[in-house]
């Protein structure tokens, strides 16, 4: 009798698991080198941070940092909604935050939001003011079958979504004395390449700029705004950026034979939007120079890997290929009402045709959704 009630209220537990077997439609992240043997894209690990450039003449971000408390910011567009020293800016479809502190006073702050979420950082370079999650799965989108429900966590590393995110949060002084918080996500997606599905390839995903939202909306609570005020100043700003759409997607020209891009906006514009693009798009901002209107990059051109399936214990202990690093300049440029683009090679020369289409149709691409 006793077997038979057990039997019955494992049989109920399972019922009532079926129940919810989809996922909370929430945020759990953890990222890929916390504990959880996650498949990371070989080609978009963690780069080495040495190396600088060494440009005479040339300003680098902290000196720019410093140059602008000097400086206004006159002819800005962007809207803003603020509680204390916390404001949400918009401009088109881009969001950030300005808060009334320094950088050295945000970073910390700004460090541990992202630890206290789930992540790891796998980038932390406070000289240019920009910090990086490693590659990390939000587990609330698996869904919870009764098996997994049945076992809780003890094999929950066996299951897995097949996307994973990376968060890249840049924090750039501004003329008020403040500081301002760019937060951009990337995305990837392993997917199956055959009929038999022996085979999965990793590939990029389209950006998703609801998380970045949520982000923002969290950070504004880790910095002191109350969640119902967050949460009303988010839905406030998104509601004024829809009706805003249309001019975020202002024309941005591609010009195959100058290799240029045009866009339709002054150098302060311009500024934001490429370097929140250079964010969303893989590259890595190793210094800046606002006066020169020049972004130092870095870039690994992305290649999709295809594995066979060599089962989960496989694929935890397969080596990831070297990859190449490549250091360019974004240039941009105020001509005539409009700002022109243009990729340099690291030694300040004209790059290559190939290098430079391929880098601003990338650029373009993304430009012309916000």
């Amino acid at each position: 009798m006793n077997f038979l009630h057990k039997t019955s209220a494992i049989g109920l537990s399972l019922v009532l698991a079926a129940c919810s077997t989809t996922g909370s439609g929430g945020i759990d992240y953890r990222s890929a080198r916390a504990g959880n043997p996650l498949e990371v894209p070989p080609d978009l690990m963690r780069l080495s941070n040495d190396g600088r450039y060494a440009v005479p003449g040339s300003a680098s971000a902290v000196d720019y940092d410093k140059a602008q408390q000097a400086t206004s910011d006159k002819g800005n567009p962007a809207s803003v909604t603020s509680v204390g020293d916390v404001q949400i800016k918009r401009d088109g479809n881009q969001r950030w935050l300005v808060v009334q502190r320094t950088p050295t006073q945000l970073w910390e702050p700004v460090k541990s939001f992202w630890e206290d979420n789930g992540f790891v950082l796998a980038v932390e370079d406070k000289r240019v003011g920009v910090m990086e999650t490693d590659w990390a799965e939000n587990r609330a989108n698996i869904p919870l079958d009764p098996i997994r429900a049945a076992l809780g966590r003890a094999l929950d590393s066996l299951y897995s979504t097949g996307q994973l995110d990376r968060f890249r949060t840049r924090l750039e002084a501004n003329a008020s004395g403040g500081t301002d918080i760019f937060v951009s996500q990337r995305g990837m997606e392993e997917i199956y390449t055959n009929r038999d599905q022996s085979t999965t390839s990793w590939q990029p995903r389209a950006n998703d700029p609801a998380l970045e939202d949520e982000f923002l909306r969290r950070m504004m609570i880790a910095l002191g705004v109350s969640k119902d005020r967050a949460d009303a100043l988010v839905q406030q700003d998104r509601a004024a950026g829809q009706a805003a759409q249309a001019q975020a997607k202002a024309s941005v020209q591609y010009n195959e034979a100058a290799q240029t891009l045009t866009m339709p906006d002054d150098f302060d514009r311009a500024w934001r939007r490429v370097g929140l693009s250079l964010d969303r798009t893989g590259f890595t901002v190793e210094d800046r120079d606002r006066a020169a209107g020049t972004y130092y990059v870095r870039y690994v051109p992305f290649v999709p890997e295809k594995k066979e399936s060599t089962g989960w214990l496989g694929r935890l202990f397969r080596k990831a290929p070297e990859v190449k690093t490549v250091r360019y300049r974004v240039s941009i440029q105020n001509q005539g009402g409009a700002s022109v683009v243009r990729v340099l090679t690291e030694n300040g020369q004209a790059a290559n045709v190939d290098d430079s289409a391929r880098i601003l149709k990338v650029l373009a691409d993304d430009l012309r959704q916000v």
